[in-house]
């Protein structure tokens, strides 16, 4: 058994003695999540994160441990601040759906382990095509560069709307639903017909929207982890951050509203790593390859940056506004 094997039976023996761990012990059904334990949940994600990333390094399976660490860290901070993201769209289908509290954690379990399916044929698929296909990389760029203008420059008028999403008009076209009070349960039965309740459309919703997200974050991490013999790193540093998305889902719902900037954080961010990822295009202009190569920390230190930046500028904005509205 070589070290890559070693590496993917840790990290799945990982996960699946974290989620149990986390649904017996630290999880509860119909039960409210409170601030005390989000926290503990988010604290025992990111340990088990950095403690994967701990053994990767002695691992060393690529032969340039330092190298993965930092690569992995980028990739695990870049998703991490994604899923940021993710949460104002997670807070809006709950109000949407009158989703009661205590089942806010069942639902966003089942609608992450459904993302995380979807994320791995994502990663296998574009590691496949990264492979086969050197210009798939630029095609990646593009996309992000476009992506982060677009996002940098939209504006609170295209907040995102439930009721007019494709997921929601598909769901309701593809299934017999009910929006009676599920009472915790995704099927119900009236007249012996099968009904879908709002909890498992607020689930598939949450798998599909997530699938909208990894568009951006996919792309982007083979940025950062460019070769696709590390698919180990890609894994685990995506896998991990989505894992933790429920915890700082608790975490974060009751603050996600005082971060007006994070947008344009994140729009920086994708815009930076598309740039990135079509600097070798001026190979074919004549620049010299050594003037075109970005070492990895300088990604990990941008991704730091602009998203830590946003968050202390939105908050201080936050107190700026107050300040005045006192006055």
């Amino acid at each position: 058994m070589n070290k890559t094997e070693i590496t993917y039976i840790v990290f799945i023996g990982l996960i699946l003695l974290a989620l149990l761990f986390d649904l017996g012990l630290m999880s509860k059904k119909n039960k409210v999540v409170t601030l005390k334990a989000a926290l503990i949940q988010t604290f025992f994600w990111v340990a088990l994160a950095f403690a994967f990333c701990i053994f990767v390094y002695f691992e060393n399976i690529h032969g340039q441990g330092k190298e993965d660490v930092i690569q992995y860290i980028s990739a695990y901070l870049l998703e991490w601040s994604l899923s940021i993201d993710n949460i104002f769209v997670f807070i809006i289908i709950f109000s949407f759906f009158k989703v009661k509290e205590e089942h806010y954690s069942r639902v966003l379990l089942l609608g992450i382990l459904m993302a995380i399916v979807f994320r791995i044929l994502f990663i296998a698929i574009g590691s496949e095509l990264v492979a086969r296909f050197s210009w798939v990389m630029y095609v990646f760029g593009i996309f992000l560069v476009i992506t982060g203008l677009k996002m940098f420059n939209s504006g609170d008028d295209e907040e995102f709307e439930p009721g007019k999403n494709w997921a929601y008009r598909l769901m309701r076209k593809m299934f017999r639903t009910t929006d009676e009070e599920p009472n915790g349960k995704f099927v119900i039965y009236k007249d012996g017909k099968r009904h879908y309740t709002t909890l498992f459309m607020v689930v598939v919703m949450l798998g599909l929207i997530d699938l909208v997200f990894a568009v951006d974050s996919i792309p982007a991490v083979f940025s950062i982890i460019p070769d696709p013999s590390k698919k180990m790193l890609i894994y685990s540093s995506n896998i991990f951050a989505v894992l933790g998305l429920r915890s700082l889902f608790f975490l974060l719902k009751g603050a996600a509203s005082r971060f007006d900037y994070l947008q344009q954080g994140i729009a920086v961010v994708l815009f930076f790593i598309g740039i990135k990822m079509l600097l070798p295009l001026l190979a074919y202009a004549g620049v010299h390859n050594d003037y075109l190569h970005m070492p990895v920390w300088i990604s990990l230190l941008v991704i730091v940056a602009c998203i830590g930046g946003s968050i202390l500028y939105s908050i201080y904005q936050k107190k700026e506004d107050n300040t005045e509205g006192d006055t």
